[in-house]
């Protein structure tokens, strides 16, 4: 199955390198999501933030955290993948690298989409559930 799948109709959410972390934390609950690509445009992407990242910025800093920018937190080495992917793929990137999210792009390195871990779990549960009715239906009708 193809990433293709997982990103029909599904938004991405972006957000500015000078936005403040105060403006990311107010965005990743306005949105309901663990993480923004980061994009001055909406196409190109600049780098990934996440809830990890604000966390990951907190110790010894929680007084300048408010403070501090996305471009101060963010990931810049971001690790992408296209509609084309094999959620198979998807899957072993992520559990590879320890990344939580994918940001998905055309051919020529355009944002369109994000997949999530929780997407890739939902449509493996989803097809597995697919496959074991499959299998009981046929076992059913075969005796």
């Amino acid at each position: 199955m193809k990433v293709s799948t997982i990103i029909a109709g599904k938004k991405v959410e972006t957000i500015s390198a000078s936005a403040t972390v105060h403006d990311l934390v107010n965005a990743l609950n306005t949105h309901h999501v663990g993480a923004l690509v980061v994009s001055s445009d909406g196409k190109k992407i600049d780098g990934i933030v996440s809830e990890r990242d604000v966390v990951r910025a907190m110790p010894g800093k929680l007084d300048q955290l408010i403070g501090m920018h996305v471009r101060d937190i963010m990931t810049v080495d971001v690790h992408t993948c296209t509609a084309d992917s094999t959620i198979a793929e998807l899957m072993s990137m992520m559990t590879e690298l320890r990344i939580r999210h994918v940001p998905v792009i055309d051919e020529v390195g355009n944002l369109l989409s994000i997949v999530s871990i929780g997407d890739v779990v939902k449509n493996y549960v989803s097809e597995i559930d697919s496959e074991r009715q499959a299998l009981k239906d046929y076992v059913s009708t075969a005796g």
